[in-house]
């Protein structure tokens, strides 16, 4: 298995289709009623074999270098996923998508693995910015990107269609200068 690992408890794998459909589709099952409102895919993953197929395509994207999906674990334990969704060759971008299973909410899991890709992108992938969006309603995922030290830079109209309609939606980005700056405070705080 690939993994990054972010701290002891945290860390994010490439995922394995024949062996993480099945905790991930379970994850998704008992999660559903908070995952559907923000993310529309939700109600189409109805199998294990929905799942399987996913990350299937998500390896295949991988593979060609359009995207890369990763499982969190948390405790070695699927805990949710994270993503480059596109990486971006014209203005080296790419935008993090995510969910987290409900059990998993509350443990700074998502803040940490947030962090852990922006290192991957910044180091591994060499991209300039990385953008967050998320609609305004979903709280939750504001507050990772604002804790995450990602930029507002501003909210735009029916920018996402969810389950019951279009929403506006924040986007919030961090740049690769503005990471190095804040990795560093980190580093000088901790020597």
């Amino acid at each position: 298995m690939f993994v990054y690992n972010m701290d002891n408890e945290v860390s994010l794998s490439l995922p394995r289709p024949k062996i993480d459909a099945e905790p991930l589709f379970k994850l998704v099952n008992q999660s559903r009623q908070q995952l559907e409102p923000w993310l529309p895919w939700v109600s189409n993953m109805k199998s294990v074999a929905d799942e399987e197929k996913f990350l299937i395509d998500t390896m295949k994207h991988f593979g060609t270098g359009y995207s890369l999906n990763t499982i969190i674990l948390f405790q070695n334990q699927p805990a949710g996923m994270i993503s480059f969704n596109k990486f971006q060759s014209m203005d080296q971008s790419t935008e993090i998508g995510y969910w987290l299973g409900t059990k998993y909410m509350g443990h700074g899991i998502m803040h940490r693995s947030v962090s852990g890709m922006c290192d991957i992108g910044f180091n591994d992938y060499n991209v300039h910015k990385i953008a967050i969006k998320a609609a305004v309603e979903n709280q939750r995922s504001n507050d990772v990107a604002k804790k995450a030290g990602f930029h507002f830079d501003g909210s735009f109209r029916d920018a996402e269609l969810l389950s019951d309609g279009f929403h506006d939606g924040n986007v919030w980005t961090l740049l690769e200068d503005e990471w190095k700056i804040q990795n560093k405070t980190l580093s000088d705080h901790f020597e």
